[in-house]
């Protein structure tokens, strides 16, 4: 079973250079940056051929399936987005995603050999998930700032709640 967990992995071109917000193009460049240093890509030209990398990357998979067995794992992704990322990265391999009558909607069902998740389909995964949660996150905040509030910044925290009945009304969503 594999919960989503932390862990080292290599970061693919953290700044944005000019300071801007990451653009649409920006972010297609680094996700298929991202394909490419799983694929084992040495030089600029495998970088751009996305189409060669993903081929790279279901040999390795292929491989894997000969040398270790697949076997089933459980992955649980509370957030919608990064299930579907997941869903989608999983499909592209070829590998088929699934849910037993029953399991909640994060959860997502698939069979695997074990070296390919540690090596190529999990490390690749956060590194995709992360690159598009900064991109939503840089949306949200400027399309929050320009048309709702300039202050899109967390709530004040103070140092007490105050006690039940005290005027205090609970909502939750």
């Amino acid at each position: 079973m594999a919960q989503r967990r932390g862990g080292a992995t290599t970061v693919v071109e953290a700044s944005e250079g000019d300071g801007r917000t990451m653009d649409e193009a920006k972010l297609r460049e680094r996700l298929s940056k991202i394909e490419a240093l799983f694929a084992g890509a040495t030089t600029e030209g495998e970088r751009v051929a996305a189409a060669e990398a993903r081929q790279r990357i279901q040999a390795r998979l292929e491989s894997a399936e000969r040398a270790d067995p697949a076997v089933e794992y459980r992955f649980t992704l509370g957030d919608g987005w990064a299930r579907k990322v997941f869903v989608a990265l999983l499909r592209r391999y070829n590998l088929k995603p699934y849910r037993y009558r029953g399991q909640r909607r994060t959860t997502v069902m698939v069979k695997v050999p074990k070296r390919f998740v540690d090596e190529t389909l999990w490390p690749e995964f956060e590194q995709i998930d992360a690159a598009l949660q900064t991109y939503l996150e840089e949306v949200t905040d400027r399309i929050i700032s320009e048309t709702i509030h300039g202050d899109s910044s967390e709530a004040t925290e103070v140092a007490e709640a105050p006690k039940l009945g005290a005027g205090s009304v609970g909502v939750d969503k």
